[in-house]
């Protein structure tokens, strides 16, 4: 990204001694502070600097941040890794604090103390008509930022340095090489600023340009769903940190079990709904002419349509994202696309049944072998499949006839038709979207979710559309999950779980089966409604179960078609079930390393835990 040049210079100040010595030093042609602050487009602008590090759910999770990929979500081609796809690497095992990528270490505090210096700075300018009340907006503003860069920094690495306010530059060495704070401290920090500063922000603007910046509600969701990860197994009553002490040899993690983080998660997510409510946000529903819910169109569009067009349901989204480079690499490579970017068997395998069963449940009616012996048409105005309605074609693999909507929405399987196109995928081996190249699905599926139906990398076209990070389905899930910790068998519980559900378009569920079975329900429903939103991998870390999701064999269709079956005529050996990669995931990864060249750097950091 190229910043004005005195975005430049907050980043300057950021490794200065001191700003006025600093400043002093400075050329006669380069912009001071006060020359910033007594613009209002480039004071702006320096606030617009400090909201740049949020993240791009598209590319970002994807690519750079590479929760996606981290997770069981997506499955990008593993021979990527020689063009710099690191994550592809991190997926295997191949992993030290040596290696940079992502780091949050170092950007986030740049930006933290950027919206220092911006409060410290900003005031009205009568000359320009910046207000008193505009001043105390912005500064709402970089307040949020900062709590909200302090939550990314604490879920990707646990513990961190903490410190509010800026750094004097005279301070001792103490002060100036911090060792990590206790996690508890942190959150209980994070969780104050963002409930008082709920108080200060608007809901929403009613000036559509304004859509992005913070309100009352990105706060409260920020809260909710960070409340719900410090009450999970991961850091509430977890033995496997309680030696685990920073440089003054205080534990960093409670390792006791404590109920009332559950309990304030629940009123946490309770708030984030009502409020959210009171504010006009609501599910994004599209209908069909009998008036009933188009589940297809409403999954599908939920992510594509913005605010303004009515999608209520955005909590918290990024206006500018990487969404080109995120849907070319999932266009299948005869279609001018990257054909590699897939999702894993696995996520293939948590989609419902459109009777709402999970596949494994005799009752479901799933089969594996064989294919579809006519047409899946519903009562739908999707339109990607030949006609409005058609869901899969005649001789479609038998593994995906008859699953939920959202399967459709997200999934891309060989043979799957392709409306710009209009021809069938083929990931077959020396066929127009297979392999042996690298830009073809390695494991047989692309990923369909949030690949607009429109973009089309041949002429340039690429649809807008806002990057959700925050949604409300989600924090229907969150607090379900939530409240059947606190109060199992609550009402709520299957109030909000199936409103997710019959959006969807599966069945409701008509009772509660009880907490421990109810806990399986909501974590699957987080699986498949909010798969390759970047929320999979917190999921799987907070809830302590990636030794037993993301370590060992991968496996999907098989990649090599023909060539690598017992039968070499069977032109269906594809469809078979084939390792294609061994990924490793241990205790150390539940927290991504301290950067060793921080702790070279700082002597009173102590390394994650079994780094």
């Amino acid at each position: 990204m190229n910043y004005p040049k005195y975005i430049l210079l907050a980043m300057l100040l950021i490794a200065a001694t001191s700003c006025s010595d600093y400043l002093d030093k400075m050329p006669d042609d380069q912009l001071t502070l006060e020359m910033v602050f007594k613009d209002k487009v480039r004071t702006e602008d320096w606030l617009a600097g400090v909201y740049s590090s949020i993240p791009d759910p598209y590319w970002g999770f994807t690519r750079h941040i590479g929760y996606d990929p981290l997770s069981d979500d997506l499955n990008p081609s593993y021979r990527w890794a020689q063009f710099g796809w690191w994550v592809v690497d991190r997926q295997q095992g191949n992993w030290t604090p040596t290696n940079t990528e992502p780091n949050y270490w170092d950007v986030l505090p740049k930006r933290i103390r950027s919206a220092y210096i911006f409060i410290e700075n900003v005031k009205p300018n009568e000359a320009q008509k910046v207000t008193q009340e505009e001043v105390d907006l912005m500064k709402y503003e970089a307040r949020f930022l900062i709590a909200y860069y302090y939550w990314l920094m604490t879920e990707m690495y646990g513990v961190i340095p903490f410190h509010a306010g800026l750094t004097p530059a005279d301070a001792s060495p103490e002060e100036l090489f911090l060792g990590q704070t206790p996690f508890d401290e942190v959150i209980n920090w994070i969780d104050a600023e963002l409930l008082d500063l709920s108080n200060n922000l608007p809901a929403a603007y009613t000036n559509n340009s304004k859509f992005g910046r913070a309100t009352s509600i990105m706060c409260l969701a920020v809260r909710a769903r960070m409340l719900l990860f410090a009450a999970s197994p991961l850091v509430n009553g977890n033995p496997d940190y309680e030696s685990f002490v920073n440089n003054k040899g205080v534990p960093l993690f409670n390792s006791s079990y404590d109920a009332t983080k559950w309990t304030r998660a629940t009123e946490a997510s309770r708030m984030l709904i009502e409020k959210a409510h009171d504010a006009g946000h609501k599910l994004y529903y599209e209908y069909n002419d009998d008036a009933s819910i188009d589940p297809f169109l409403s999954y599908q569009n939920m992510l594509f349509k913005k605010w303004s067009d009515g999608n209520k349901e955005i909590l918290f989204a990024r206006t500018d994202v990487n969404s080109s480079e995120y849907d070319k690499h999932a266009q299948p490579r005869g279609t001018g696309g990257n054909g590699g970017l897939g999702i894993t068997q696995s996520l293939v395998d948590a989609f419902y049944m459109k009777n709402g069963l999970p596949i494994d449940d005799p009752a479901s009616g799933y089969v594996e072998d064989g294919f579809s012996a006519a047409d899946d048409v519903r009562n739908t105005k999707w339109d990607e499949v030949q006609s409005v309605g058609k869901v899969t074609l005649t001789g479609t693999y038998n593994m995906y006839c008859n699953r939920e909507p959202r399967f459709y929405i997200s999934v891309m399987f060989n043979e799957q038709w392709h409306r710009r196109e209009n021809r069938k995928a083929n990931f077959l081996l020396n066929q127009a979207d297979g392999g042996p190249t690298w830009d073809a699905p390695q494991n047989g599926y692309l990923v369909r979710k949030k690949v607009h139906p429109d973009y089309d990398p041949r002429n340039g076209t690429n649809p807008y559309r806002p990057g959700i990070l925050y949604r409300l389905g989600e924090a229907y899930l969150n607090y379900a999950e939530a409240l059947n910790e606190t109060e199992p068998g609550h009402p709520d519980i299957l109030t909000y779980l199936n409103l997710v559900r019959e959006r969807a378009g599966i069945p409701v569920l008509a009772a509660d089966p009880g907490q421990d079975a109810m806990r399986e329900i909501i974590r699957r429903e987080r699986r498949v409604e909010l798969n390759c939103e970047g929320i999979r991998y917190s999921d799987i870390r907070r809830w302590k179960i990636g030794e037993e999701v993301l370590n060992g064999d991968f496996a999907g269709m098989n990649f090599f078609g023909t060539e690598n079956s017992d039968d070499p005529n069977n032109p269906n050996a594809f469809y078979k079930r084939t390792v294609y990669q061994k990924r490793v995931f241990t205790k150390k990864n539940y927290w991504f390393p301290v950067p060793q060249s921080e702790i070279d750097k700082n002597p009173n950091l102590v390394q994650n835990p079994f780094w």
